[in-house]
């Protein structure tokens, strides 16, 4: 439909049923509160819609799919899953959007994204989150590092090293400060990136200790780039999990991509 056209239709829409689902402002369209109550409802009607128009074409199970991951599962695990899926539908279209869980999150919730791979644990009644995968985190520093040849690490320890850590809003952010509970407002965290390369390569130059998950950091600790600080007294297990929409329709695209996760899953521990 051309813009005029989608303009139109939604003033009939909007004039037949006496409620204003857009605010005007300009020549922009921002949703109303009214529009927000419906739209869950609006975006099931189209998901059946495409479901059942995929079947009618033959194409059942393989219509678009956004997935959302989070930098971890993004950078190390997703592109497999992804390759595995299409080995086992290969019309399936995958979009794979990365960034952190917080971002993921938004996007489920926008219905920007059909469903999502996550490190936190996400409080809103919106969303359904299935729990897929363990994970752990791990302490690190390089090799050389003051307290690289200790046992095992004390509170005392920890509050005394500067930290490279995860941004707010990232999974392993909330992993890390939920593991480090009571010491959270003493911790000098003297540097926070987005990205886990930038913070092992930071943690490399010896320019403060890390915490990352083990699935992005055994790559260096083979190499012997970095090495781990035991922490025992500290409870750094987290989960992975895939996220839905409550109200969004589960197509047939997104249970075989669940199916496809859990697959992966069962076949790598």
């Amino acid at each position: 439909m051309s813009q005029s056209a989608a303009s139109n239709a939604l003033k009939d829409l909007e004039h037949r049923y006496g409620v204003q689902l857009f605010e005007r402002l300009g020549k922009r369209l921002q949703i109303s509160e009214a529009g927000r109550a419906l739209r869950a409802s609006a975006q099931s009607v189209l998901d059946a819609a495409e479901q059942f128009e995929n079947a009618l074409n033959g194409h059942h199970g393989h219509a678009r799919l956004a997935v959302g991951a989070s930098l971890t599962i993004g950078n190390y695990l997703a592109v497999d899953i992804v390759a595995s899926h299409l080995q086992r539908f290969p019309c399936a279209d995958i979009q794979l959007h990365v960034a952190n869980t917080e971002q993921i999150a938004r996007g489920i919730l926008n219905f920007e994204l059909d469903i999502g791979l996550i490190e936190g644990e996400v409080q809103n009644s919106q969303l359904e989150c299935i729990r897929w995968q363990d994970d752990e985190l791990l302490v690190f520093a390089a090799p050389d590092h003051p307290l690289s040849q200790q046992k095992s690490l004390s509170d005392d320890d920890l509050l005394s090293v500067p930290w490279i850590l995860r941004e707010t809003g990232s999974g392993t952010r909330q992993a890390f400060d939920r593991a480090m509970g009571g010491l959270l407002p003493d911790l000098n965290v003297f540097m926070q990136l987005e990205h886990t390369e930038a913070i092992k390569r930071a943690v490399e130059s010896n320019l403060g200790v890390g915490c990352l998950s083990a699935i992005s950091l055994a790559p260096a600790l083979a190499r012997g780039d970095i090495c781990v600080l035991p922490v025992p007294h500290r409870d750094m297990r987290r989960h992975f999990y895939i996220a839905l929409h409550r109200q969004r329709q589960r197509s047939t695209a997104i249970n075989d991509w669940i199916d496809s996760c859990l697959t992966r899953s069962s076949t790598t521990t």
